[in-house]
């Protein structure tokens, strides 16, 4: 049970919660800390704990010392069904604990969240019923690890319940109202120190979620066309960088140089960098006005026409293409790559949505990266909602779920892109100098025939059969990009 006479929480704003990922220097008489001793007081605290405000979710958030400092938190949203509880439970406690002892810190205790709006006819007391089960299954599974979750709050319908006091004087059977946003100290402390709650959960997928629009009709037409026209391009430039990768190895030479179609500025790769960095470039040019963020995105869709959109998805299938624009995470670029992405997120419409796992999981990286953890994670599970095998996606989603710092992989992409430049300068200034070699050079080796590439049409043929249309253009486009980590 919690003693609501006793502090449960401690929450002292740091450079890791800053929505905006500046870290500010000390303040002279002190950051401020405020103690969090009421479940009322704790569900106040959650929006900025997260950064926004939840709304389809399970949270655990991890307490040190004796005093309950508030430190590492997962996130997940509410499983449909009720017999994946047990099992998203034991996940959640594992990844909480366990992330909290690689940085050094075994929780002493934790606090729990559930937050779930009523559906239908469905009222906020029923739904803290419905979730009940959860909220045991997850005081066990952390029991299990021998870290006793101290509190359990539900949130519903604008008010909050708890699952672990029982007196009805200061917890009643019908919930209590939310403190009003913006009222408490701890939102005057936060505010303070330029941690931002104002944003939904619902507010950040509407932003990378397709619109449901006439639009939407013919940017589909656009994917279709883009897929009839990309396809066997793209397929010869898998067969060329095969053959490449294969000279390479023959001759003992390290395979990823420059060589490759992308590098040597041929084939799908290079027009869709290229492209990507015009439409950069023409939003750089159009700055969003600050705070109406609809009518922000609204403008970036005006400047990127249908078939640039779907020309930049196809393109971004590639992990070697892709693993290039998310090169564009920083300084002047990043802002802008942030927008690219989020169009593009927005354009997957129809039978393409699969094909979002691509520019949501670069909008989850560049978002991060720029200190929006909120939206990094949110989109990264939007990554792995359209395509759950992603790669991309799992490795930064275990990332950020780690609190690791996203520096760490800024220096290893940045590393890969000034040996890539070097190694285009050398070999430019090496093409200059073979010039004067002499005609009676030995001959190229001669390379095996391989097979042609079949036609796109060709490609979307089923074994023996018809066309089967867009489907099967997907599945050949998926197939052509063989997605790695």
């Amino acid at each position: 049970m919690t003693n609501h006479s006793e502090a449960t929480g401690q929450y002292e704003p740091d450079s890791s919660v800053h929505a905006d990922g500046i870290a500010r220097p000390a303040d002279p008489f002190g950051e401020p800390v405020v103690t969090l001793r009421t479940p009322a007081e704790l569900a106040d605290a959650l929006p900025y704990l997260l950064g926004f405000r939840p709304e389809e979710s399970i949270v655990l958030i991890a307490l040190h010392g004796d005093r309950g400092r508030f430190g590492g938190r997962v996130r997940l949203g509410v499983p449909e069904r009720a017999e994946d509880w047990p099992c998203v439970a034991e996940q959640l406690a594992q990844c909480l604990v366990g992330g909290s002892e690689r940085r050094g810190e075994r929780p002493d205790g934790i606090v729990a969240f559930l937050c779930q709006d009523p559906v239908g006819a469905e009222t906020g007391q029923q739904v803290v019923e419905r979730l009940r089960p959860l909220a045991q299954e997850l005081r066990t599974a952390c029991g299990r690890l021998d870290v006793p979750v101290l509190e359990v709050v539900c949130i519903a319908q604008s008010r909050f319940w708890t699952y672990c006091c029982p007196d009805t004087g200061c917890c009643p059977p019908e919930g209590v109202p939310l403190l009003r946003p913006g009222t408490s100290v701890l939102a005057a402390a936060a505010t303070y120190m330029g941690v931002r709650a104002d944003a939904t959960q619902s507010e950040i997928k509407g932003r990378l979620t397709p619109c449901e629009t006439a639009a939407a009709t013919d940017q589909e037409r656009a994917l279709d066309a883009a897929s009839v026209a990309l396809l066997p391009r793209m397929l010869r430039d898998a067969e060329a960088e095969a053959v490449a990768e294969g000279d390479a190895a023959r001759d003992e030479k390290p395979v990823g140089v420059p060589g490759k179609a992308c590098d040597e500025g041929q084939g799908v790769a290079s027009d869709t960098l290229d492209l990507a960095r015009r439409i950069m470039a023409r939003l750089e040019a159009a700055p969003p006005a600050p705070g109406d963020t609809l009518a922000a995105d609204n403008r970036d869709d005006e400047l990127i026409a249908h078939d640039e959109a779907a020309a930049l998805i196809f393109g971004l299938q590639v992990r070697t293409t892709r693993d290039r624009a998310a090169e564009w995470m920083e300084g002047t670029e990043g802002p802008s790559a942030l927008r690219l992405w989020r169009a593009l997120s927005r354009r997957c419409v129809g039978a393409y949505a699969e094909y979002a796992a691509a520019p949501l999981a670069l909008a989850g990286w560049v978002a991060w990266s720029l200190g929006d953890l909120a939206e990094g994670q949110e989109a990264l599970d939007m990554a792995l909602g359209a395509d759950s095998r992603y790669a991309f996606a799992l490795l930064l989603n275990q990332a950020c779920n780690d609190d690791m710092d996203p520096e760490t992989i800024r220096r290893c992409l940045r590393r890969k892109r000034e040996a890539r430049d070097g190694a285009t300068v050398h070999d430019a200034a090496a093409l200059q100098d073979g010039a004067t070699v002499r005609d009676d050079a030995a001959p190229p080796r001669r390379r095996r025939r391989r097979r042609p590439s079949r036609t796109a049409s060709e490609a979307s043929r089923g074994p023996g059969g018809p066309a089967r249309g867009p489907q099967n253009r997907r599945q050949t486009a998926r197939r052509v990009a063989k997605e790695g980590p």
